[in-house]
């Protein structure tokens, strides 16, 4: 009866449900830091990575920048001269810094807009296929956006080559009199498409808008994905034309993924080193230099001159931030009104 009454009460039998859930309720040990602290010690780890692989090779770009730095530096024979502003000083004096700025500017505009227009254009198109086929076409471009751009270059290089490329013997197989109302000209046996300025960037244009809209058009898609249906099937039944329903529902719907897309391609397209390295077979034309040739001719080109080049950089790298700034403030301003 004791023994009865015991159990009842959950004192005799170790299993008992308040005593379980006594032992479920026990705190944890504590771990010696305070709860507002851990998250961010998980962070220091990632944080070292960060530092060492960006944070302190621009901190040596910025430092290298105000030296001179040649051959006997890079030797050990002689320590760095610090020369201050000299070497940014030479480089506005020099009007080769100011058409790459030119064509770096010029080039990430066009680049930009043709690779979102495109992009959407096509995200928008597999939006509306099957599933079997929409996955089909997306393995298809996106074999193009995992191309390396070194092999970007050399597979549009052997396409405009004078003398075994595809393009001058397409052009060439057309019509006499469709080729001269087209381009004016009827042979386009050698034609030399590397060799002048203008037509080695229509040609890195085409390369790179090939190889980056691809992941454009997916990202386009997995937003249209996240769109209700029924706002298009009301938009529909309110006599909406394509253009406006994109217009009213599609791009407000996925503009923050429209800015995203416009901040990293502007990144990317400003930085376009090796398909324009491969197309101009090295730093050849200085008339096609953009930032990053130009940076890479002055600190390895004989003679070296790593101070100038790094000065280069730096530019680059503040012309970067201040685009990019300017865009993602413009977006918050946008946010905050709506």
């Amino acid at each position: 009866m004791t023994n009865t009454s015991t159990i009842a009460r959950g004192g005799g039998n170790p299993s008992a449900p308040g005593r379980r859930r006594h032992s479920q309720q026990r705190p944890a040990k504590a771990s010696g830091l305070p709860p507002k602290a851990i998250p961010y010690v998980l962070l220091v780890p990632g944080l070292l990575v960060i530092a060492g692989l960006l944070l302190y090779p621009l901190f040596q770009m910025i430092v290298i920048s105000f030296q001179k730095v040649g051959i006997p530096q890079i030797n050990g024979k002689k320590p760095a001269t610090w020369v201050g502003w000299d070497n940014y000083t030479k480089i506005l004096d020099n009007e080769v810094f100011w058409s790459s700025l030119r064509n770096t500017v010029v080039f990430a505009v066009i680049t930009v807009t043709l690779t979102l227009v495109l992009g959407t254009a096509v995200g928008t198109l597999l939006n509306k296929l099957g599933k079997k086929m929409s996955t089909f076409v997306v393995i298809g471009i996106m074999s193009a956006w995992a191309v390396p751009p070194v092999a970007q270059g050399v597979i549009w290089r052997w396409l405009f080559d004078a003398d075994a490329g595809m393009i001058n013997w397409v052009l060439n197989l057309l019509p006499d009199w469709l080729s001269n109302l087209l381009f004016g000209r009827a042979d386009w046996t050698g034609e030399p498409w590397l060799n002048d300025a203008i037509t080695i960037y229509l040609v890195l244009i085409i390369c790179v808008v090939w190889a980056s809209f691809p992941f454009i058009a997916v990202s386009v898609l997995a937003g249209l994905k996240g769109i209700p249906t029924e706002l298009y099937e009301a938009a529909r039944v309110d006599g909406a034309t394509p253009w406006r329903i994109f217009r009213k529902i599609t791009f407000p719907l996925l503009k923050p993924v429209f800015s995203v897309l416009t901040i990293l391609s502007i990144i990317w397209n400003f930085k376009v080193f090796s398909q324009l390295y491969v197309l101009m077979n090295g730093p050849t034309n200085r008339e096609a230099f953009n930032l990053s040739m130009f940076s890479f001719a002055e600190a390895f080109r004989s003679p070296p001159k790593m101070g100038t080049g790094a000065a280069i950089a730096v530019i680059l790298t503040l012309l970067l931030l201040v685009v990019t700034a300017f865009y993602v403030r413009q977006i918050v301003k946008t946010e905050e009104i709506r």
